[in-house]
Parts: C-alpha cells; structure tokens; sequence
C-alpha cells in the first residue's frame, strides 16, 4: 500500500499536510455532541467534556483505579510499565480487557459513542491504559503525534482515531497535566531515524524515536501556540490522532491519574508496520478490530456487580 505518512525514512523531517478529514460525519440534531462542539474539535483538535459522570460513577472508577495500581500482581506483568529507575507504575495496558467496570467504560455512549460520530463508523479499542503520574516522581511524556508511532509501528493508514483521557485525579496546571497545540493535527510532522527492534520497551518509558524534532516543534507551537487543559475529576479530554502533545513531569506532592481510551474506526483496521520490522504486541494495538456493542445507563450498575 502506498505511504501517504511517510516516516522514519528520510534524513530529514518535513511538515506535510494532513490529507484526512478529521470529522467524518455531517452534523444532526441528534448528535452526541453540539454543532460548536464538533466545530471545535475540527479547528483545535481536541475537546474538553464536563460533568459526563455523576458522582457514584466517578467513586466507582477512582475505587477501580486505586484497585489496580494496589494489586499488580493479578494483572498481566507485560502489561506494566514501571517509571525509569523506580518501581513507581507508570502506565497499565489493556485495562479494558484486564477489568469489567473499565471495559464497561470503554463501551459507554458518552465515549464511544461519540467516538463513533466523530470517525463516522463503527469503532475499537484500539489501546487502553491507566495512566499514573505520582506526585514528586512523575516523569514527563514528551511532545509527539499518536498517529505517527500507530502508523509506523502499529500500521495504522489514515488518520481516523482518537484519544479520549478520563481525568480521575484533579489535573491542575502544576502536576503535570496534558499539553497540546492546537490545530496542530491539520500538519504530519515526519520523525528521522530508523525504528529499533522491540522499541516499545523502552518507548513506554521514554520515546526516543518517533519523536519530532526541536525545529518542527517550534514551529507548531509558534504558529499554533500551546495550551493545558484541567479540569476536575470526571472531565473528558478528548484528541485527535495526529495532534502533538505532550505532558511536563510533576513535582507536586499531587498525584495524576487518568483512564486511557484510544478508539480507532473499524475501517480504519491495521495493516503491517509502515516503519517497523513486526508489529508491537496486542496489549498496545489491538489487532482483531472487534467493534465495541456501545452501552448505555449507569456505570454503578457495573460496578455493583
């Protein structure tokens, strides 16, 4: 299949346009978002969704969450991605298939259902994960496009995914909260250097290809500028594949957590790597594409059972 995205191929980087849409579906009265919504995430790339959970809901998953990070060893051991030089968890993988009240999250209307307006078919999970950043000691995730690394390691083709953070732990603009620019997934920024076998194993921990380049990076941000959206436990930030973010270290003693939920279209299904010898292991890109049966009512009932 021809490469549209090239990456990792080339001495050096370039700036490309963008040549999918980013909405895929035309907007009704009976959307699961508002005309400005969807509006929005056209130009900016990204929405920030509030008050989504009422609060039984949002004791339940932050139970669930204390569950997991508390009890590592019931979990499957690849699926754990530790911090750099520590034993603080940094990242746990696949924790829709790992716990029921995660998978019933991934399932629910107000996300993949909107999800599914948004890319304009059915969708998957693609990858899921917990994310944790303990207060003093959680590192950084550097500036980088989703897409890039799901395309050149994942063989995802076209830009028809996105990312929705589930904010579990208040984000404040000091303890390290999600970063991006805006507008920014309307241009592809190619990365140089060839893909190392098994990159994921030390790309989870740090990224240190498939990341842009300090040029192109000012570029963005200079044309684009950055902002930080927060919010309060319960919030919904959802992106765009392509759009470049990134998140500082925290150095508060104010821990960030956060639910992970990338859904891909169906249509959209992986092929072999674009960049990359073999593709990296199910429990980063899910490769059976199965669509997720959307749910609808309380998560409590899930948690309840």
């Amino acid at each position: 299949m021809h490469d549209i995205y090239p990456s990792r191929r080339a001495a050096e980087p370039e700036l490309l346009p963008r040549q999918d849409p980013v909405v895929h579906s035309d907007w009704h009265a009976d959307a699961p978002l508002s005309r400005q919504q969807v509006e929005q995430f056209e130009r900016d790339g990204y929405l920030v969704l509030q008050n989504l959970f009422d609060p039984g809901e949002l004791e339940a998953l932050q139970d669930e969450t204390r569950l997991l990070l508390a009890s590592p060893a019931s979990l499957d051991a690849d699926t754990i991605i530790t911090e750099r030089g520590s034993d603080e968890i940094r990242s746990i993988f696949a924790i829709h298939e790992q716990n029921a009240l995660m998978a019933r999250l991934a399932a629910d209307e107000r996300l993949a259902g909107v999800a599914s307006f948004l890319l304009g078919d059915d969708v998957y999970v693609h990858q899921s994960r917990l994310n944790y950043k303990p207060g003093f000691k959680g590192k950084e995730f550097y500036w980088h496009s989703d897409f890039e690394t799901w395309h050149t390691e994942d063989g995802m083709p076209r830009m028809r995914a996105l990312s929705m953070s589930v904010l579990l732990a208040e984000n404040t603009p000091h303890n390290g909260p999600l970063m991006v620019m805006p507008g920014s997934h309307h241009t592809y920024v190619t990365c140089v250097g060839e893909t190392p076998e098994d990159h994921y194993r030390m790309s989870l921990k740090k990224q240190e290809y498939g990341v842009p380049d300090e040029l192109s990076l000012a570029i963005l941000a200079h044309r684009h500028g950055i902002v930080a959206p927060t919010g309060a436990p319960g919030t919904v930030i959802l992106f765009d594949c392509n759009t470049m973010h990134g998140s500082n270290g925290n150095i508060t003693p104010f821990p960030r957590a956060n639910a992970f939920l990338v859904y891909n279209a169906v249509s959209n299904r992986l092929q072999a790597p674009f960049a990359a010898e073999k593709p990296r292991p199910a429990f980063i890109a899910d490769r059976e594409c199965s669509p997720v049966t959307i749910q609808s009512g309380s998560l409590q009932k899930q948690a309840a059972a």
